[in-house]
C-alpha cells in the first residue's frame, strides 16, 4: 500500500471538502450481503429491476427490489464478482432485503451471507476523490459501479452524495490502516453528507424513497432495465411505462429561506396542491434551503415557482 495522503494546506470544513475537494465517510453501517451458488445470477435477475444474468465480474449496477404491487422494498448497489454477488444497501434495509431474498430461495443453489459485521465500508467522495485515492496507490474503476481489487480491499465507483465518489470495502481489521492513510483528508459527518446529497438531488432509500412510491415517481429510471425478462413487480413498472400513469415525480427544489421545512410539508401553486416535501436542509454554500419533493407532474418544469408561505420556491 502507498503512503499517507497529505491534503492541501488551506483549512476547510468537512462540508466544504465534500463539495469542493474530497472527504471520507464511514459507511460501515450499510448492509453488505453476499450471494453465492450456481443459481445466484438467475435468482437476483428474477428479483431485481436490473439485467443481472449478463453481468460480468467487475461490473455492477444500481437496482430496486420491488413487491408484487410494484412498490419499492429497497435499493442496492449490486456488484458482480467471479464467484459471488455483493449487495450493498442502506442500514435500514439490510435485514429486510436479506429476508426477502431468502424467502424466494426454494430449490435454488443460492447461499446468502450477511457480511455487515465483518466488513468496513469507507467512502471517499468529492470532486477530487479519484485524485486522493490515486495518491494512495488505489486502482480507479473507470465506469460507474465498476469494481477493482486493491489488495484485500475492493474499490467501487459509486457515491452516496451524488458527487464523484468511491466505496472501499475491506475487512474490519484493516480499518485503522486505511483511516491512517486518509489522515490528511477531512472526515465528513452524516449531517455534512446529507446536505451535500440534497444539494445534488440524490435520493436515499428510507428518506426520499420508500414503499410508498413507484419506480417512475422517484425519477431513478437508471435502476431499471426496461428490456429484460420477467421479474417481481415488472407488471406494474411496465403498465406505468406504457400508460404514463404517474401524477408526481421527485424533484430538487430551492427555497429562499433559512429554516428547512419538515418532511410532509405541502407546497401550492395558485392555491392548488403542487408538491410535498420529502427532505430539506439549509445549504451554507447556497445560503438557502435545498429540498427534494414529490411534485405533481404539471409543475415539474425547471424554473416553475411554487408557494410555501411567504418563501419563494423554485423547481430546479
Amino acid at each position: 500500500m502507498a503512503g499517507v495522503f497529505r491534503a492541501r494546506v488551506v483549512p476547510m470544513t468537512a462540508y466544504q471538502a465534500l463539495r469542493e475537494h474530497a472527504a471520507w465517510l464511514d459507511l460501515s453501517g450499510r448492509g453488505k450481503i453476499r450471494a453465492t451458488g450456481e443459481d445466484r445470477a438467475r435468482l437476483l435477475h428474477a428479483m431485481t429491476t436490473q439485467q443481472v444474468e449478463q453481468m460480468k465480474p467487475g461490473e455492477g449496477a444500481y437496482a430496486f427490489f420491488l413487491n408484487a404491487q410494484g412498490r419499492i422494498l429497497g435499493d442496492v448497489n449490486l456488484f458482480c464478482f467471479e464467484d459471488y454477488f455483493l449487495l450493498d444497501t442502506e442500514p435500514e434495509t439490510r435485514q429486510k432485503l436479506f429476508e426477502h431474498v431468502d424467502r424466494y430461495i426454494i430449490a435454488d443453489d443460492v447461499t446468502l451471507e450477511d457480511l455487515t459485521e465483518q466488513m468496513v465500508t469507507i467512502a471517499v467522495e468529492g470532486p477530487q476523490a479519484a485524485s486522493v485515492l490515486e495518491k494512495l496507490g488505489a486502482p480507479i474503476p473507470e465506469a460507474p459501479y465498476q469494481t477493482r481489487a486493491w489488495g484485500d480491499r475492493i474499490i467501487a465507483r459509486v457515491s452516496s452524495t451524488g458527487s464523484e465518489g468511491f466505496f472501499v470495502f475491506l475487512p474490519i481489521s484493516g480499518k485503522r490502516e486505511l483511516a491512517g492513510q486518509l489522515a490528511g483528508v477531512p472526515e465528513a459527518s452524516a449531517a455534512d453528507a446529507r446536505v451535500v446529497r440534497i444539494e445534488h438531488g440524490r435520493p436515499r432509500y428510507g428518506e426520499e424513497i420508500t414503499e410508498r412510491y413507484l419506480v417512475q415517481e422517484t425519477g431513478q429510471t437508471h435502476a431499471v432495465n426496461f428490456t429484460k425478462g420477467c421479474y417481481l413487480g415488472q407488471e406494474i413498472v411496465e403498465r406505468v411505462r406504457s400508460r404514463a400513469q404517474i401524477h408526481r415525480v421527485l424533484r430538487r427544489l430551492e427555497i429562499d429561506a433559512s429554516d428547512a421545512p419538515a418532511a410532509g410539508t405541502k407546497l401550492t401553486s395558485g392555491g392548488a396542491d403542487a408538491a410535498e416535501i420529502a427532505s430539506s436542509a439549509f445549504s451554507p454554500a447556497l445560503a438557502k434551503v435545498v429540498a427534494m419533493a414529490y411534485v405533481r407532474v404539471q409543475f415539474t418544469e425547471p424554473g416553475t415557482e411554487l408557494q410555501l408561505g411567504d418563501a419563494r420556491v423554485r423547481v430546479t
